[in-house]
């Protein structure tokens, strides 16, 4: 039986217990194509290596918009877009990277925003946290805490007007959940039956503020009740658990039942904003990081994968190398291409 909510616990910054109904990992990943299981790696890792490499070139000074790293969130993005199709679209936060790229985003495009260049995804006057690929339905991304929200609501309510089957989703932190707007959102999806997917990653912090100090719960999911739709909780570790919630939510959208809420229980390794750690500033511990860091969700599903046979050691190893190169190709061709025109400033303000 539950408690009484008066006597719920507060959240604790640290990974979800696995006894409490949640996403339990399967021994093997039964019922997923290995395609599939190996496309949801290669989207991680090239998330991951994406990130780690403006890590180590932001020092240089030559990106000069401040960047949010989702390194240790890999598993939301990837698990989410991939059970979407390339007409459903995406909203994203400032912290968009790793969903640009999950969606299909080109590699090229992003380094060149993220340099300033004319070849960028948005000409090189959007930046980090304006990253756009709407060929692929990455529709942009909003730096305001919950802006993606309702731009995802509105494509949904658009898709349903036209009378097409597209999904939109919106993904969102954990601080969003305490904006009217996100509830307005949840409000006005559920009475219309939108096909939208509200995604949560709850990674336990607004910058550094935690969050067993802005909300007396820690299961966002619950939010969804007030709001008569399905809430789902995931581990953010388990991108198999990820995207089997985001497909099921996904096919309940396109069959005209409506929103569902998602959240995914994960946690950022670096800063809020730049490419270092930041145990220094108090706000987390050391050991709160290695706790997390030890249930990463690359490494989990790698190993996952070369247990079950569907990506053994040498074929990983390959496909790596092709990442690599893929990201080094882009690097060089976001520093080699130019600046825009100055023109170009007065250019799009329509």
């Amino acid at each position: 039986m539950r408690r009484p909510a008066t006597k719920a616990k507060r959240a604790r910054s640290r990974p979800p217990r696995r006894d409490r109904g949640r996403s339990k990992p399967d021994a093997r990943p039964r019922g997923l194509a290995p395609d599939l299981l190996v496309d949801l790696y290669v989207a991680m890792q090239r998330i991951r290596r994406v990130e780690e490499t403006i890590a180590a070139l932001y020092p240089e000074q030559e990106i000069r918009c401040p960047t949010h790293l989702s390194i240790g969130q890999e598993a939301g993005a990837a698990g989410v877009c991939l059970a979407l199709r390339t007409s459903d679209t995406a909203v994203s936060t400032h912290r968009c990277h790793a969903h640009y790229l999950a969606k299909g985003g080109d590699v090229r495009a992003m380094f060149a925003e993220l340099y300033g260049k004319a070849t960028g995804c948005c000409g090189g006057k959007g930046g980090s946290m304006h990253l756009t690929a709407p060929e692929v339905g990455m529709l942009g991304a909003s730096a305001i805490v919950g802006g993606s929200v309702p731009l995802a609501v509105g494509t949904a309510l658009a898709a349903k007007m036209a009378g097409t089957d597209e999904v939109a989703v919106a993904f969102f932190g954990d601080a969003a959940m305490e904006q009217g707007v996100t509830h307005e959102s949840l409000a006005l999806a559920a009475l219309r039956r939108l096909p939208v997917l509200f995604v949560c990653e709850n990674n336990l912090y607004a910058t550094n503020t935690p969050l067993r100090t802005r909300q007396a719960g820690s299961d966002l999911a619950e939010r969804a009740a007030g709001h008569w739709l399905p809430g789902v909780s995931v581990d953010g570790s388990d991108v198999i658990a990820v995207y089997r919630a985001a497909r099921a939510a996904v096919e309940r959208a396109r069959r005209g039942d409506g929103p569902t809420l998602i959240e995914i229980k994960t946690y950022r390794f670096r800063e809020h904003v730049g490419p270092n750690y930041d145990i220094d500033l108090g706000y987390r511990t050391q050991a709160e990081l290695d706790r997390w860091m030890a249930r990463e969700p690359l490494g989990a599903l790698a190993r996952r994968l070369e247990r079950a046979g569907v990506l053994p050691a040498s074929r990983r190893a390959a496909l790596d190398v092709q990442v690599e190169a893929e990201i080094a190709d882009a690097v060089a061709f976001a520093k080699s291409s130019p600046f825009p025109e100055l023109a170009a400033l007065h250019a799009d303000l329509e």
